[in-house]
C-alpha cells in the first residue's frame, strides 16, 4: 500500500523516537527523505544517518537522534505544507523561524534546503516543514 504522505510519516517517527528516548530509529528510504536528512545533519538536527539495502528493491535509513545533556535537540518539528494544502513562499516573504533560532526547510528548484540556503541561493519554493 502507497503512502500518503512520507514526509509527514518520516518528522513523526523522529519526533517519536526522540519522546521516547530512542538512539536509533529506522524509516523507508527515499531520495526525497535523503535529501531532508542531509539538511538536518547539515544544520545540527540530527546526527547521522544511513541508507541500507534490506532486499531487492527495498530500502530502509537508519537515523541516529541528537541528544544534548538529556534532551532531544529538536524541540518542535512541524509539517507546514501538506498533500491537501501546499505552501509556497518567495525568499521574501519566507517568515524566520523563532527569529532565527530554528530553520525552515525548503523545496526549491535547486533541491531541497534550509532557508538560510535559500536566502544565500536568492530562491524560493514549497515550504515542508519548521524544526526548531
Amino acid at each position: 500500500m502507497s503512502m500518503s504522505d512520507p514526509l509527514a510519516d518520516l518528522l513523526t517517527r523522529i519526533r517519536n523516537g526522540q519522546l521516547a528516548g530512542k538512539e536509533n530509529i529506522v524509516a523507508p528510504a527515499s531520495n526525497f527523505r535523503v535529501n531532508m536528512l542531509d539538511v538536518l545533519k547539515r544544520e545540527g538536527y540530527i546526527r547521522d544517518y544511513e541508507r541500507y539495502n534490506v532486499r531487492a528493491g527495498v530500502d530502509e535509513v537508519r537515523i541516529e537522534l541528537k541528544y544534548y545533556d538529556g534532551e532531544p535537540v529538536i524541540k518542535e518539528i512541524n509539517r507546514v505544507s501538506r498533500p491537501g494544502q501546499r505552501v509556497y513562499s518567495r525568499i521574501k516573504d519566507l517568515p524566520r523561524v523563532y527569529n532565527g533560532l530554528g530553520i525552515s526547510i525548503l523545496s526549491t528548484p535547486r533541491g531541497v534546503m534550509s532557508d538560510t540556503e535559500a536566502r544565500e541561493a536568492n530562491v524560493g519554493g514549497e515550504v515542508l516543514c519548521r524544526v526548531f
